[in-house]
């Protein structure tokens, strides 16, 4: 829970500060800024916390692998950097908290908000109309947005590469909502269908963000316009870079450090001791990989180790109404990266130097 603590400590900072002297309209509905926070900042901490969950399944067998410090990292003002990895992080902690809050507002949680009925009665196509309950993504999105770009208080290229991510993560939940239908007609014949916008599952959410994050731009600045600080002539050379790259996709503008090695500064752990794949079923090609990529092109050795196992087996129904179940162990062999000789570890390194992820 501490990437989503975080970011809710720091939302009682920021946003207070934002909206302590200011009022605004949801739905018609006045709300003050503490009454806003009271009423949100639940949602937008399990928000938070869901996406931080996806990035780490997302990146579960990768050199980076989204660790606690990521979210902090990419936030806080000392430590903020902007790498392809922390523009994965503010899109998809961004994506969490407006789908949360969207999900929550159509399931009733806030008063100010319920379906989006607004395109209700509408033709939408041949043989369907709007109708049903819609999940209101723009109530998700604009209250989102209200409390995660708030976060972001300065005015460097940083931040608007941070913003510019943040936006890239509300769009992916939009991008991704299906359109689910009802049939109506006589003895079933659907000759017409009522249709109505849903949020996808959050999973499809992360596939999409994560395929950006493979396609993302870094960003070639003018570093003699940059140094201009908050000129006029530093402000026209961020407008022209952003000026191509279109609000969907992830934009960074630096290198990726090397993920095999531990750096403490960073809140990188390096690669040592992580556990990867090379037996099981249904594993995917880049599991089936996780070796290769984690320990041996990190300059590390895979060592497997024997692991007990106590799982549930030979369950038993006893009327009535218990299920009865034995103890079972079993040794399950895992593989871990391991050191192995300084001078094999430095030519392997030297050998695979440029993977960085």
């Amino acid at each position: 829970m501490r990437g989503s603590t975080f970011l809710l400590l720091s939302i009682v900072g920021i946003y207070g500060a934002v909206l302590n002297a200011a009022a605004w309209s949801v739905n018609n509905f006045l709300m003050t800024g503490p009454k806003a926070y009271l009423t949100y900042s639940s949602s937008v901490a399990a928000g938070a916390q869901s996406g931080m969950e996806e990035c780490k399944f997302q990146f579960g067998w990768e050199r980076w692998n989204c660790p606690e410090s990521a979210l902090q990292l990419s936030t806080h003002n000392r430590l903020r950097s902007a790498t392809r990895e922390t523009s994965f992080v503010h899109a998809i902690s961004s994506a969490g908290v407006m789908y949360t809050l969207t999900r929550n507002c159509s399931m009733g949680d806030f008063e100010s908000c319920g379906c989006d009925d607004s395109r209700n009665g509408r033709v939408g196509g041949r043989g369907w109309v709007w109708g049903g309950c819609s999940d209101n993504v723009e109530f998700g999105e604009r209250i989102s947005k209200l409390f995660v770009d708030a976060l972001e208080t300065g005015h460097d290229t940083r931040a608007l590469i941070n913003l510019h991510n943040n936006e890239a993560g509300r769009l992916a939940v939009k991008a991704t909502m299906k359109r689910a239908c009802k049939c109506h007609g006589v003895s079933g014949s659907c000759s017409i269908q009522t249709c109505w916008l849903q949020l996808a599952d959050f999973r499809e959410i992360g596939n999409y963000l994560k395929m950006k994050y493979d396609q993302a731009h870094k960003l070639e600045m003018d570093k003699r316009r940059m140094r201009a600080g908050n000129s006029a002539d530093s402000r026209g050379a961020t407008a022209e870079t952003f000026h191509h790259v279109h609000s969907t996709e992830l934009v960074f503008l630096e290198d990726s450090p090397d993920y095999c090695t531990r750096n403490a500064s960073l809140g990188h752990h390096g690669t040592e001791g992580r556990e990867c794949l090379q037996t099981g079923k249904n594993l995917s090609q880049w599991e089936r990989r996780s070796c290769r990529r984690l320990c041996t092109e990190c300059g590390l050795k895979v060592e497997e180790r024997r692991t007990e196992v106590v799982s549930s087996c030979n369950c038993k129904f006893h009327w009535c109404c218990t299920v009865r179940c034995e103890q079972c162990r079993q040794l399950v062999a895992k593989h871990f990266c391991a050191r192995r000789d300084a001078t094999v570890a430095n030519h392997t390194k030297r050998r695979n130097k440029g993977h960085r992820r």
